[in-house]
């Protein structure tokens, strides 16, 4: 199996031992504790899955701004985006100590993890600017991750952490959120080589299912991770539960049996284009998968980056040898008229716009709001029925 980002083996932060965790969760009711913002539970959970593997909790104010400017630590670790801990105020908190991490999205704000505390450091309002213009390609607060960000506070606490739960994700999403350590397991069980992953934040269409049917053969891969964000999205984003009903449906019914693992991770989505690709194959890496898949405006917004700006950076900026997982381009795929079947675009020539079925992302949820059905090309009945009742429910509250 593909080793791990940075280290021979997988290091999650999750304490897994039982009587170890349950001394740390007594152990936390004594300590400092602070509410950390969404974004930074987020980031311990993905360090508690191993996703962030080999990270060994919060980055420093140096390790942010060379991740930021160079895409490497000051130790020379190749890492896309700043994982940090930001704070409103370090009010209360001294260096060299443990502090407890409380979780703002789980009711009763219970203790997430604890962290060793290396240093408390404030970034400079023009630090904070280049590490957004940097990762994000924009300054603009309307970029819903550049909005994110910039709502945080500017005190960085750096240091190791001990992750004692895995937030909301492992209640509300017990059939589909697992570990990297879990989806290793499960692809080492399958007895599976070659493994290719499919990034979403949507439900998934025809264009998406021929996609990962046509990357597999391309590869020559075994079987297929088809991996979900769960965490937190824009507005308008259709809910992780109707999206992995609409996924689960898709593959019993139009994938072969045992071919596919339909799992998700529990991150908020960042939406930063090309630096959030790369960070999607690093932890596709940490789960074990050999290729991942990049297609037109991948983790993209708007008109923020341009449509295939996520894989020119693995090419332009992508030091040889930094990755271990390799990247299946993708074009833009839809139904050809002409062919009567999914293509990517770019591989047939003859064909105009009227040679294609297209729907904008306003169409499909008008036409699903009106109870219309979509047209079989460009989605599959029960996938649009499992979305129609999702938008007939809003149409109706």
């Amino acid at each position: 199996m593909i080793k791990p980002h940075g280290s021979d083996v997988l290091n999650p932060l999750f304490v897994r031992d039982e009587k170890q965790r349950n001394v740390l969760i007594k152990e936390a009711e004594l300590l400092p504790s602070v509410m950390i913002s969404s974004a930074a539970a987020a980031n311990a959970v993905m360090l508690g899955s191993g996703y962030f593997n080999p990270l060994p909790g919060y980055m420093n104010l140096e390790d942010a701004l060379q991740v930021a400017e160079n895409m490497q630590t000051s130790g020379g670790l190749f890492w896309p985006v700043p994982i940090l801990n930001l704070l409103d105020s370090a009010e209360g908190l001294s260096e060299s100590g443990r502090l407890a991490l409380r979780d703002p999205n789980v009711e009763g704000n219970p203790v997430l993890a604890i962290q060793e505390i290396d240093a408390i450091e404030t970034m400079t309002e023009n630090q904070k600017t280049r590490i957004t213009e940097k990762v994000f390609g924009t300054l603009d607060p309307e970029h819903p991750g550049v909005g994110a960000f910039l709502s945080q506070g500017r005190v960085v606490v750096s240091g190791p952490i001990q992750v004692l739960n895995f937030s909301y994700f492992k209640a509300d999403f017990g059939e589909t959120f697992r570990t990297a350590y879990q989806i290793r397991q499960k692809i080492e069980t399958a007895g599976w080589e070659k493994v290719v992953a499919f990034q979403t934040r949507n439900p998934m269409h025809r264009a998406h299912e021929e996609l990962c049917k046509m990357a597999k053969e391309a590869v020559g891969a075994d079987g297929i991770l088809i991996h979900m964000l769960l965490g937190k999205l824009k507005a308008g984003d259709i809910p992780a539960d109707v999206r992995d009903a609409s996924i689960r449906k898709m593959v019993e019914l139009y994938f072969p049996p045992n071919t596919v693992l339909i799992t998700g991770y529990g991150f908020d989505m960042l939406y930063a284009g090309p630096r959030e690709a790369v960070l999607h194959a690093i932890f596709r890496q940490n789960c074990g998968c050999t290729h991942l898949i990049v297609g037109r405006d991948h983790a993209g917004v708007g008109s923020y980056y341009g449509p295939f700006d996520a894989q020119k950076i693995f090419r332009d900026q992508v030091p040889p040898g930094a990755l271990g997982i390799d990247i299946f381009e993708a074009d833009h795929t839809a139904w050809s008229k002409k062919l009567n079947r999914v293509v990517m675009m770019n591989s047939v020539s003859d064909h105009s716009k009227e040679d294609w079925v297209f729907l904008s992302g306003t169409k499909v949820r008008e036409m699903l709001s009106n109870g219309e059905s979509l047209p079989e090309e460009f989605s599959r009945p029960e996938v649009a029925e499992i979305l129609g009742q999702y938008y007939r429910s809003l149409a109706g509250a």
